[in-house]
């Protein structure tokens, strides 16, 4: 445990030290203004609110507004018209619902991620394994199988041949950790950034399973976009050298 509270200390201020650093302001940037919101997972909302501050402060006068849920949930309320100029999406099958009908432009991979097992402190469960999940008397949380999250879980279950008897599916990452970490259920499936920046109010336990399933992050400026320029800007920034220092900081890996 005391080696998960130092770990989830020094993530915070390696973090806020990212967000902190100078970046050098690239030619040809300075009309940037005005405003954009940028949609993205639920596992991104560490990484992001560091990356609004950092872009925020290398390009002044513009302001960035983050709105933070499940892949799935975001598209649909995209396509429904929800005010949006940015989509950054946990997988890429959720991407692709936007391009197909041409509500983004081309998507750029910017991060990766993997799943890891969260059990609440103390592990009550006695979880050790992935096959334990599916064990008798363990209360299981999971996302839901259109969230990328779920559809992880979906398909580390077809590679192991384990199947999994969830006692609730939830729509984002977020909401699993809630259950897991209150102690409505003996364990969770989530990525392993957000078993990190969850620090002690869960544990987290690797299985080898995982490494056969990574997800791909990609980001795009969507279509509508009432600001373009500003939009398109801040897609190519997160795949710049300062946005990912700070997502390799968060654990994230390389597209």
């Amino acid at each position: 445990m005391r080696a998960r509270l130092v770990l989830a200390a020094t993530l915070i201020v390696a973090l806020a030290g990212c967000a902190s650093t100078p970046v050098a302001r690239p030619s040809g940037t300075n009309d940037l203004h005005g405003s954009v919101i940028v949609f993205a997972a639920a596992s991104l909302t560490a990484p992001f609110t560091l990356m609004k501050a950092a872009f925020e402060a290398e390009h002044p006068g513009t302001t960035i507004t983050l709105n933070f849920a499940g892949s799935s949930d975001l598209v649909t309320q995209i396509i429904e018209g929800a005010p949006a100029d940015v989509f950054a999406s946990a997988d890429t099958r959720n991407m692709a619902r936007l391009t197909e009908v041409s509500l983004a432009d081309a998507p750029v991979d910017f991060a990766s991620n993997t799943l890891t097992i969260v059990v609440p402190p103390g592990n009550p469960g006695g979880i050790e394994s992935f096959d334990d999940l599916a064990r008798t008397g363990v209360s299981t949380v999971v996302c839901a199988p259109q969230v990328p999250c779920g559809a992880a879980a979906v398909a580390v279950e077809a590679a192991t041949g384990v199947a999994l008897t969830p006692v609730s599916e939830e729509f984002s990452v977020t909401d699993v950790l809630g259950k897991v970490s209150s102690r409505a259920a003996d364990a969770g499936l989530v990525y392993v950034t957000d078993a990190l920046a969850a620090g002690s109010a869960v544990e987290g336990i690797a299985f080898p399973e995982s490494a056969g399933i990574v997800n791909t992050y990609p980001i795009a400026a969507l279509t509508d976009s009432r600001n373009p320029a500003l939009a398109a800007a801040f897609a190519v920034w997160v795949a710049s050298a300062p946005a990912q220092k700070i997502l390799r900081v968060a654990g994230f890996g390389r597209p």
